[in-house]
């Protein structure tokens, strides 16, 4: 209800208090600090002062250096005069915003982009390369890059063994003896594991430089290598190595092979120091090989889709290119040629390949074609080398003994796959929204 005299049922406002009547607390208020005022109807907004009530939003003020017309000491975008500000600036800008982190006429830095460019979406192992930098000739340019740096680094790396051979004995190296390098043949596997090794930072920094990405991507969909994941395959690899070395005795019973008859152990003192070698750097040289072959060759191969061809030819070509065999049977070709086996050999080596690289598709990363071949090469050189041969012979191999090394790797590859199904092993890379960072756990065999 509104009383008498009310105005739309508000009442006038109360008649001004003379000065000398106001109350005490009143008159006490800074000149800084006025009392509020009572509401009123089409009140016009007034400059801000501190302790008034809330007034309308005032407009937004420009940047500094950027209102047109401004210019210091003039006012400020609340119509207040400017005042200086500790850090210089008018308060107007100050006071709201702080010191203005750029000078006059500068806006905000544009924004870095950085370097390495993120894998495609929902793309499998093969063709993680084929990104948004992907171009026809950065496979081309990248393989050529680790072909020529990889070798300059085994030739500095022999040279550093001559020097450092010189200042041992005070004798120059033999150049003319063609079986050795070094004349001694702990240093000749040293030289010949630590050469191989020194790729694995070529390839990875190959996928940096020419590729823009991640070099981690080189090792799994997920951008770096599943340490557990690893951890399990190399269990099924010591099983893979108790298989391989009952069929490579069965297959040398069916061939009725007496050839070991004369070797024996040659003892601690002629075994420790090639052990030490091989244990050393067997891993990074077998680790080197699966980053080359099964990573950066089939990747490669992989980001050569052909999915944009417009020709009846292209497409019917894209069909193939985008699975994974094309870059399976380049990478295991040149796998093979990197090897000196003739005849059988060169199938036994040829299907070691292909098997490491299909099981690195099917599980999505090299972890199981890093354990395989880690264990494997093991093997391979330490049982020589307890009956003292360090130099591996490479050349004719009988079918008997190829089949005794495929099977073995069929058995594994077949446990392996399951396993990686049955953990729900992420194959593929990461989906919009989706953890890239994420690593599934191997569930429990029953």
């Amino acid at each position: 209800m509104s009383e008498p005299g009310d105005t739309n049922g508000w009442a006038p406002p109360d008649p001004p208090v003379p000065s000398d009547q106001q109350p005490q607390a009143q008159q006490e208020l800074s000149p800084q600090q006025p009392p509020a005022q009572p509401y009123e109807r089409h009140q016009p907004a007034q400059p801000y002062q501190p302790a008034q009530p809330y007034q309308p939003a005032q407009p937004q003020p420009q940047p500094y250096g950027g209102a047109p017309g401004y210019a210091p000491g003039s006012p400020s975008w609340d119509g207040a005069p400017a005042q200086p500000h500790a850090w210089g600036r008018p308060n107007g800008w100050g006071q709201a915003y702080g010191p203005a982190p750029y000078g006059p006429g500068y806006g905000a830095p544009p924004a870095q982009r950085s370097w390495t460019v993120a894998p495609p979406e929902g793309r499998p192992f093969h063709q993680a390369a084929r990104n948004e930098a992907h171009r026809w000739w950065r496979p081309l340019v990248g393989s050529l890059a680790v072909l020529v740096v990889g070798m300059g680094l085994a030739i500095a790396l022999m040279l550093v063994g001559f020097l450092v051979q010189t200042l041992v004995t005070g004798g120059s190296p033999d150049l003319d003896d063609t079986d050795s390098v070094f004349g001694n043949d702990t240093a000749d596997l040293a030289f010949e594991l630590g050469s191989l090794a020194l790729f694995l930072p070529v390839a990875l920094a190959a996928a940096w430089v020419v590729q823009r990405r991640r070099p981690g991507t080189l090792s799994s969909v997920v951008g770096r290598l599943r340490w557990r994941w690893m951890l399990v395959c190399c269990g099924l690899a010591v099983l893979f190595c108790v298989v391989s070395y009952g069929t490579s005795i069965a297959a040398s019973v069916a061939m009725d092979d007496q050839s070991g008859g004369d070797e024996h152990w040659v003892g601690w003192d002629a075994f420790l120091a090639p052990a030490i070698v091989i244990v050393l750097l067997v891993p990074f040289q077998s680790a080197a090989e699966e980053y080359v072959f099964r990573g950066w060759l089939l990747q490669a191969v992989g980001a050569c889709t052909l999915e944009n061809a417009g020709s009846r030819i292209g497409r019917a070509f894209s069909v193939v290119f985008r699975t994974p065999w094309p870059g399976i049977v380049v990478g295991s070709a040149l796998f093979t040629a990197g090897h000196g086996y003739t005849s059988w050999g060169i199938l036994d080596i040829f299907l070691f390949g292909a098997i490491a690289a299909w099981l690195t598709v099917r599980t999505g990363g090299l972890e199981s074609a890093i354990a395989l071949h880690v264990f494997n090469n093991l093997m391979a050189f330490l049982l020589p080398a307890a009956v003292g041969e360090l130099d591996m012979e490479q050349g004719s191999v009988p079918w008997q003994a190829v089949a005794a090394d495929v099977v073995p790797m069929v058995l594994y590859a077949v446990v392996v796959v399951w396993l990686a199904r049955r953990s729900r092993m992420q194959r593929v890379t990461a989906e919009d929204g989706v953890p890239t960072s994420a690593e599934s756990q191997p569930l429990p065999v029953s």
